[in-house]
């Protein structure tokens, strides 16, 4: 009996053991951090002049193939000229970053998933964006850049993805750095979510 139990207790052991080892694995192979040559990449958020939205989720899926949820939200970086005498129809010639968030963890993006109301019509809206792999080559190629706010030469990486969320559905993505000239990655075209804003829980 006393031997029964013994046998059992060690079989027990190993089982531990084997799945601690497999745990300890995983985490060193998928959850490592990402190579990247600066700290962390980010998203923005820019609408055209007088355009509120209200980003209700933003999705990554990294090149490792990892998915995050809900990585950035809420109110986008917004323009209202003075006298509110703009044209809301367009977008600037050098968007900026936006309001941006840095992705903490998240390897380069491979695609990027956001879901936003459009307060100007009102319409809730969900939208892909594939990011090609020039765009993530791109994003760990320093550059030589030029500052206009302080007139200093630096060596620069374009490590902001810029989405500019437009009523009917449009996103427009660029690729930005702290005083690169932005790239435009693709113009994108979302569906109306049926339910409505949150999912329809609203």
């Amino acid at each position: 009996m006393l031997k029964a139990r013994s046998f059992h207790a060690v079989m027990l052991l190993l089982v531990m053991l084997a799945l601690a080892a497999c745990v300890g694995s995983g985490k060193s192979q998928g959850f490592s951090a990402p190579k990247l040559p600066y700290r962390t990449w980010e998203i923005g958020l820019i609408t055209p002049n007088y355009m509120e939205v209200w980003v209700e989720s933003v999705d990554v899926v990294d090149q490792r193939g990892f998915a995050y949820e809900r990585v950035h939200g809420g109110t986008s970086s917004i323009q209202n000229p003075p006298g509110n005498r703009g044209n809301p129809s367009g977008w600037p010639k050098r968007p900026g970053a936006g309001k941006s968030r840095p992705m903490e963890g998240i390897d380069l993006p491979e695609h990027i998933f956001v879901r936003w109301q459009s307060l100007a019509e009102p319409q809730t809206y969900n939208a892909r964006v594939d990011v090609p792999d020039w765009v993530r080559h791109e994003m760990i190629i320093p550059r030589d850049a030029y500052c206009r706010f302080d007139g200093k030469n630096i060596q620069d990486y374009r490590k902001v993805i810029t989405l500019g969320l437009a009523p009917g559905g449009i996103v427009k993505a660029w690729l930005n750095g702290d005083c690169s000239d932005p790239m435009e990655i693709g113009r994108f075209e979302g569906s109306i979510v049926p339910e409505g804003p949150s999912g329809g829980a609203d």
